[in-house]
């Protein structure tokens, strides 16, 4: 009775934890963020493996070549990279997945080619209560510009500020480095950058909207994009989705945004 309950307990404690977070290293090559014929039959090989995750976390890294502020912006070029790959094979990535661009600031190893990488952080995909769900589709920034006409609009999806401030908080850098990639791959766009702010009855009486649109501007023409593809605008409190002041913390959040215009592409 003793040895059966002894292998029963044996058992139950070498079950695999359900709940276990996985970790994928993507590496890259020097100085660059696309990914290389290496890596993605890695990343293939990985997802045929791993169908029914959720990705909670994605984190860049570079090796120590270079500035500060370069190797950051690059360390989120490639987290955009793999963000966009994952998203373009239907792998799912938590809504409040967190994300970082280390650059070269963490313990770096002595065989360089070892730091520059991309870690993804997965863990089981938790199943969901059966239910007829609405099926909505979602597009990625990339995805919403390369099907975009001059004249349409599109929000910048979750950029935020400090408050009643132009300064982005750090989770919101990734969007920022998408924007950059895109500017990049296609240089006959041109856009309109424009803020909006919520909740302030009196107006926009410091110019947020507009300074939170600058703070764009800037970050791109910083990364060599070319002022003559960029214009900015705030338009503080005139371009509201809802009715101010708003009626709750969603409608203040739908109102405090920034969007970009296609002027030309």
């Amino acid at each position: 009775m003793k040895i059966r309950l002894f292998l029963l307990l044996l058992c139950c404690f070498a079950l695999p934890d359900a709940n276990a977070q996985g970790r994928l290293e993507v590496f890259f090559d020097f100085n660059k963020y696309d990914i290389n014929p290496g890596a993605k039959e890695k990343l293939d090989r990985w997802l045929s493996e791993n169908k029914n995750i959720e990705v909670t976390g994605i984190y860049g890294y570079c090796d120590w070549k270079g500035t500060n502020g370069y190797n950051d912006t690059l360390s989120l070029r490639r987290v955009n990279q793999i963000y966009n790959y994952l998203i373009s094979n239907r792998i799912a990535v938590a809504a409040g997945y967190e994300t970082k661009g280390f650059g070269e600031d963490f313990t770096q190893s002595k065989i360089q080619s070892e730091n520059r990488k991309v870690l993804i952080v997965y863990e089981p995909l938790k199943p969901k209560p059966e239910a007829i769900q609405p099926k909505t589709q979602y597009q990625t920034l990339t995805e919403q510009v390369k099907t975009a006409k001059p004249g349409d609009l599109i929000k910048l999806e979750n950029i935020n500020f400090f408050n009643n401030s132009d300064a982005v908080v750090p989770k919101s850098k990734p969007v920022l480095a998408e924007l950059l990639c895109i500017m990049e791959d296609n240089p006959n766009l041109k856009i309109e950058i424009q803020g909006h702010i919520c909740c302030q009855t009196q107006g926009d009486v410091n110019d947020i909207s507009t300074k939170r649109a600058k703070a764009v501007h800037t970050y791109l023409v910083r990364n060599k994009i070319s002022r003559d593809r960029l214009t900015f605008k705030g338009y503080g409190i005139t371009r509201p989705m809802h009715p101010i002041p708003e009626k709750n913390s969603q409608e203040e959040d739908d109102n405090r945004r920034v969007e970009i215009l296609i002027l030309s592409n």
